[in-house]
């Protein structure tokens, strides 16, 4: 390439790096960014820093004019050319949002959902936030302070002889996870945690130059490892910053981020594994990867201990088609493979900062899976190159890996069983379906078509998404005790019914084992349980009104903020729920303030309101192509009859009353099987 071409590029570059911060097209990112060596494209990332050039260009001149600083050189190379692809939003309201954080943590076990209600009412609605380019942005003293903090735990650390200056940068030396504000996080992090390696250091026991046994040695001993789960949120706040993550309170990307800062600082290399799309939930999810001194891989999913990967219930049990790994530099080998057929591609893929680590997870997967001619759509083949693979998030279709649209011999690769998918192609946002939905059996690795059968069937359906994230409330009924007495101690009283079982929907009817009359009635959690419970209802024979009286029980609950106490269970609401404070000993009846003979008893599980809920309204779909309706029905129990459904159906049940969770599901044998 003559001198005149490269400096004829060179602004080309320059004029589409400044278009693409306007747009996300692929043609600009691709023809920017992915067919040029090296060293245009750190002199395309200078061009694209406009007035911040100099800064960017004074450390490049502080590492490169000394011999001993080449690492540092070539690691500021690395940052500099990927920094064009990474941006944050900034403003002093979002900061006071991300309070939430502190807040959860300060009100231990406070609902989430209250806590984020203050915020709004606290700091007022959010307003526009400031979306700044990282490489308009950094400044010279914040980009060598991260180098030089890098190298310094990576040359001081015992493990660090074992990491490689390649997994260095990708892993180690990054200044940022994603979208976060830009913080000078690396020497507070060290400051905090890095004395609590001291004893492995002087150790002349344990391994202390595998960074795994480093990491396992840490998270031992972090004094606060309590966490607080909820994806509850006053604000899609992206990746939230060093700071405010050290709460541990929030999503799974909250607490990976941590582990992600704590690590780093302190010199150990690690990633964010992640799934686009989960093969039996609605929301995606990421977890920390970091690796022994001999590149196994082990993973810390939610702050717990280390597992190697393959024995990680992620492996084992999980049904999602794909996972990857975040990575600070871009793909553009995998841009380079997708830009060739000249279409635009699924926003998944237009900045693709990750790689395809499926094949680390296989337990049970194909490692070809062939869609064969006749299960195409005949009609929907099209001149589009790209297809790909769709898992399913509710009643929608994720892409979540492509391959060359050969109808002939189309051909994805490392693809773990069991999720439901669907082929498509994609073209101007829309999606168009080249086959019905499917699944790989995990055990047979057969595949199954949801193919319409040409017989109906009449379904009977108890909830709108899977109730199994639920088992643990569910569990918590079996022995749970009904009781009778004619004393308010019940130093004296009869069984009414002991629950054998777990209950399978929203209201269980039970017939009391005992013919006398009482003044006091109550429901008895077993050991361990909390005695949680949502509703419960007492009937004399053949009544159809509940009976009445005053609430009585123990009170106090785990959340201590009277949300979850025992007058929750005769409230008539079956989305509140007793949670008593205490693992045994809580107990929720009433005084009749009469004598009565009760006949039956109506109980509810604690719930996330998944189930049906009478005076509600509901719609069934059926997967045709497209998704199509079987009719409304406004339920009137907790459970809804739907005549004339096609079988071997892919369904789905949609709320219009409340609620967003809701799964696609398959009936068989009289139950929703979820997928």
């Amino acid at each position: 390439m003559t001198t005149r071409n490269i400096v004829k590029t060179k602004s080309l570059i320059h004029f589409l790096i400044i278009a693409l911060f306007a747009t996300s097209s692929w043609q600009i990112i691709k023809t920017t960014f992915f067919k040029e060596n090296s060293e245009v494209l750190l002199e395309s990332a200078l061009c694209a820093a406009g007035n911040n050039r100099r800064e960017l260009e004074k450390v490049l001149n502080c590492y490169k004019k000394n011999a001993s600083d080449s690492l540092k050189y070539r690691a500021a190379c690395f940052l500099i050319e990927n920094m064009p692809f990474y941006c944050y939003f900034d403003g002093e309201q979002l900061t006071n949002y991300k309070s939430y954080y502190a807040w959860l943590k300060a009100c231990k076990g406070k609902a989430p959902q209250l806590v984020s209600d203050s915020i709004k009412k606290i700091f007022g609605p959010m307003r526009d936030c400031e979306k700044k380019q990282d490489i308009m942005e950094i400044d010279s003293a914040y980009l060598c302070h991260n180098i030089d903090w890098a190298f310094k735990v990576w040359q001081e650390q015992p493990w660090g002889k074992n990491i490689s200056f390649e997994t260095f940068c990708e892993y180690l030396l990054p200044y940022r996870i994603d979208d976060e504000p830009l913080a000078y996080w690396r020497e507070t992090y060290y400051e905090k945690y890095n004395s609590l390696l001291e004893p492995l250091r002087i150790s002349d026991t344990l391994d202390k130059e595998d960074p795994f046994v480093a990491a396992r040695y840490l998270m031992d001993r972090l004094p606060d490892k309590k966490t607080y789960y909820t994806s509850i949120a006053p604000f899609s706040f992206g990746h939230i910053g060093p700071d405010f993550v050290q709460n541990l309170t929030g999503s799974c990307r909250e607490l990976t981020d941590f582990a992600i800062y704590l690590f780093r600082a302190l010199g150990i290399p690690c990633s964010i594994d992640f799934l686009p799309a989960r093969g039996d939930h609605n929301a995606s999810h990421s977890w920390v990867m970091l690796w022994d001194k001999n590149g196994e891989g082990y993973i810390s999913d939610f702050m717990t201990d280390l597992v190697h990967v393959r024995e990680s219930i992620l492996c084992q049990q999980d049904k999602s088609a794909k996972i990857y790994r975040s990575t600070f530099s871009v793909n553009r080998e995998l841009c380079k493979q997708m830009s060739q057929y000249g279409e635009e591609v699924y926003p998944f893929w237009h900045i693709p900062k990750f790689k395809d680590v499926t094949f680390d997870y296989a337990f049970s997967y194909q490692k070809e899976l062939t869609i064969p001619l006749a299960k195409q759509y005949k009609n929907e083949r099209s001149g589009r190159k790209i297809a790909y693979l769709c898992a399913s998030r509710r009643d929608c279709w994720i892409p979540v890996d492509w391959t060359e649209y050969d109808a002939g011999h189309l051909v994805f690769r490392y693809v773990r069983n069991g999720a439901v998918m669907r082929v498509a192609t994609y073209e101007d946002g829309v999606l168009s379906f080249l086959t019905d939905p499917f699944y790989m059996d995990r055990e047979t690795n057969v595949p199954y078509y949801y193919s319409l059968g040409e017989e109906k069937q009449d379904i009977v359906l108890y909830a709108k998404s899977t109730i199994e994230p639920e088992n643990l409330f569910r569990e918590r009924m079996i022995g749970g005790v009904f009781e009778g007495s004619n004393r308010s101690d019940f130093l004296e009283k009869d069984t009414l019914f002991i629950i054998p079982n777990k209950p399978g929907r929203l209201n269980t009817v039970a017939y009391s084992w005992s013919d006398e009359k009482y003044r006091y009635i109550r429901y008895v959690g077993p050991p361990g349980a909390h005695c949680n419970v949502a509703e419960i209802a007492f009937y004399e024979k053949n009544d159809t009104v509940a009976l009445s009286g005053k609430i009585i029980g123990t009170p106090g609950c785990c959340q201590h903020d009277g949300t979850h106490e025992y007058t929750n269970v005769f409230d008539g609401k079956t989305w509140t729920s007793f949670d008593y404070f205490e693992h045994v000993g809580g107990w929720a009846g009433l005084d009749l303030e009469r004598k009565a003979h009760v006949s039956r008893i109506v109980y509810t599980p604690r719930n996330r309101d998944n189930y049906i809920r009478p005076g509600d309204t509901y719609e069934l779909f059926y997967c045709d192509r497209d998704w199509k309706s079987l009719g409304m029905i406004h339920a009137v129990s907790d459970s809804l009859k739907f005549c004339g459904v096609p079988s071997n159906a892919l369904l789905f049940l949609h709320n219009h009353t409340r609620g967003k969770e809701e799964r696609i599901f398959f009936y068989k044998d009289g139950e929703q099987l979820w997928k």
